[in-house]
């Protein structure tokens, strides 16, 4: 009965996405800017050969009245371009007839292939490219899904695109265009929609996300997302942004892994300034990929175990491991010896070659 009930819901999820497709990724060229160009490049060649005509229009003849004026050339122009060839108008000296073979053929040609590539462009490509998305949504897995771009959002996506992390493999949701427009710029998936909505998050597979990253603002409402994210995908890690302390507690009740304060944090580089000039510039430097030092959390390697944290594998300083639930520092007993499924927070300089398995930069 619970499995039925499971291929129920997750049958049900499908057709919630398959009908909820909005992911977009930036392209190179804005639509009406590329249009512009097209247009502009086959007015130009028009012009040219306009121009060559009126220039050789002893070469025609008209055989309607005789006379080639300024309007003749532009009909006959445009009739000649377009393959049409009513024959009323027609080159009739041999220069003529070379400049129409040699010149005015491969112009004929040339604004041909831009009005055939207008239309692949707007019409093919970009139904090709819609079901490209779609197809990219339905296999979502193992991304990043960012929820909210705010101050908080943007600064965590630009870190993590600066510590290596493929852009089309993060996913940028928040209700706002113009902060959307800022994601898709950096080359993430964005989707406009509500993150609180059920349906907002089964389009964007936040069961199968690697982690989900919560920023909407507020508190009440990044609270609420982390409720409805973790009913959907009760093993996805998440982490949260709240700046009231009060609401850290709630935040950790809703299902949160990991909260974080900026207020708290704030804080502390505050509080470390006061006791030292480079306490607050070395914390820094441990948060930013961009310091002299990372911090590093890994799961414990094979060869690892049964070592002290002090004698790590990669060179690193360990400060602390994580088992059972419960923090362990280098400085306790349970720190003497690494045990299988240990998780080990380190340090280490940047541009470490970041091997290990599991590995995850904090």
């Amino acid at each position: 009965m619970a499995k039925s009930h499971n291929i129920r819901t997750n049958r049900a999820q499908m057709a919630h996405a398959r009908r909820f497709t909005p992911l977009k990724r930036a392209i190179k060229v804005p639509v009406w800017a590329d249009l512009g160009i097209r247009l502009f490049a086959a007015l130009g060649l028009v012009f040219l050969v306009v121009m060559i005509h009126w220039w050789d229009r002893d070469g025609l003849v008209d055989n309607l009245d005789g006379e080639v004026s300024f309007l003749d050339v532009v009909y006959f122009t445009m009739i000649s371009i377009t393959t049409t060839g009513f024959g009323d108008i027609a080159p009739i000296s041999d220069r003529a007839r070379l400049v129409e073979a040699v010149i005015v053929t491969p112009i004929r040609f040339a604004v041909i292939f831009i009005f055939v590539g207008t239309a692949y462009n707007f019409i093919i490509k970009r139904s090709w490219e819609k079901f490209r998305m779609a197809r990219i949504q339905d296999q979502l897995s193992d991304h990043v899904v960012v929820l909210g771009f705010g101050v908080s959002g943007s600064e965590a996506v630009g870190e993590l695109i600066e510590r290596g992390t493929d852009p089309s493999c993060i996913v940028v949701m928040d209700t706002s265009a113009e902060r959307l427009s800022h994601a898709e710029a950096l080359g993430c998936n964005i989707i406009e929609a509500d993150a609180t909505r059920d349906e907002s998050l089964i389009a964007v597979r936040i069961a199968e996300a690697q982690t989900v990253l919560v920023s909407a603002g507020r508190d009440d409402s990044s609270i609420l997302i982390v409720l409805t994210v973790r009913h959907l995908a009760p093993n996805v890690p998440i982490s949260v942004v709240v700046r009231a302390a009060d609401n850290e507690i709630l935040a950790k009740q809703a299902g949160a892994d990991n909260v974080i304060n900026p207020v708290r944090f704030t804080g502390l580089l505050l509080a470390g300034s006061a006791q030292g000039a480079h306490i607050a510039e070395y914390l820094a430097d441990l948060a930013s990929v961009a310091g002299r030092v990372q911090l590093v959390e890994r799961p414990v390697m094979p060869e690892e175990v049964g070592k002290p944290l002090a004698d790590l594998a990669t060179g690193g300083k360990g400060l602390r491991i994580y088992r059972g639930g419960t923090t362990h520092g280098f400085w306790e007993d349970d720190a003497v010896t690494l045990q299988a499924g240990d998780i080990v927070v380190e340090i280490r300089p940047c541009g470490d070659d970041p091997k290990a398995d599991g590995e995850i930069r904090s």
